[in-house]
């Protein structure tokens, strides 16, 4: 296991990944937040799906995926049909317009990304991605065990503020 030291550090880098997260947002198009982009990404990625299915991919309330999908929507991105199982729910499914659109956000943060990593190697990319897969897996799994559990794990107080980058 990790020394705690190697844990506030990381901490620290998972703070000012959020710069990157910012930047990534503001090459999307205006009319395509990141709320947008990512219910697109999900149905080009899975295919089409059940609203409680998206919501679940994208870990937020139905209501806020409620609030996605009328915004594409109403841009033509994505229809919305009965589902045949059960008439009360739709079916969720990216229109041409909708591929179109999703086809110029991976357009942009490939030129983005191609463009902040051209000083890195093809080894140093695919070791970030593995890596960062094998994170958002772990936590992933964390969220579907943390319904079972009470609460997670407590940690150690510190006089720190690791969170905090500088």
């Amino acid at each position: 296991m990790a020394e705690k030291a190697q844990y506030e550090e990381l901490i620290r880098q998972f703070s000012a990944f959020g710069a990157v997260k910012r930047e990534m947002g503001r090459i999307l198009p205006a009319d395509c937040p990141g709320g947008s982009a990512a219910v697109l990404t999900l149905l080009g990625r899975h295919g089409d799906m059940r609203m409680s299915k998206l919501a679940e991919l994208l870990a937020v309330d139905m209501s806020v995926t409620s609030r996605h999908v009328a915004h594409i929507a109403d841009r033509g991105w994505i229809e919305r049909s009965p589902d045949p199982a059960d008439k009360r729910s739709r079916i969720l499914r990216l229109t041409p317009e909708g591929r179109a659109q999703l086809d110029e956000l991976s357009e942009r943060t490939t030129q983005l990304l191609a463009h902040r990593l051209s000083d890195w190697t093809d080894d140093e990319v695919g070791q970030l991605t593995r890596l960062m897969a094998r994170l958002r897996a772990s936590f992933d799994d964390c969220r579907s065990t943390h319904a079972r559990t009470a609460a997670p794990p407590a940690v150690e107080p510190t006089t720190r503020t690791p969170a905090i980058t500088t």
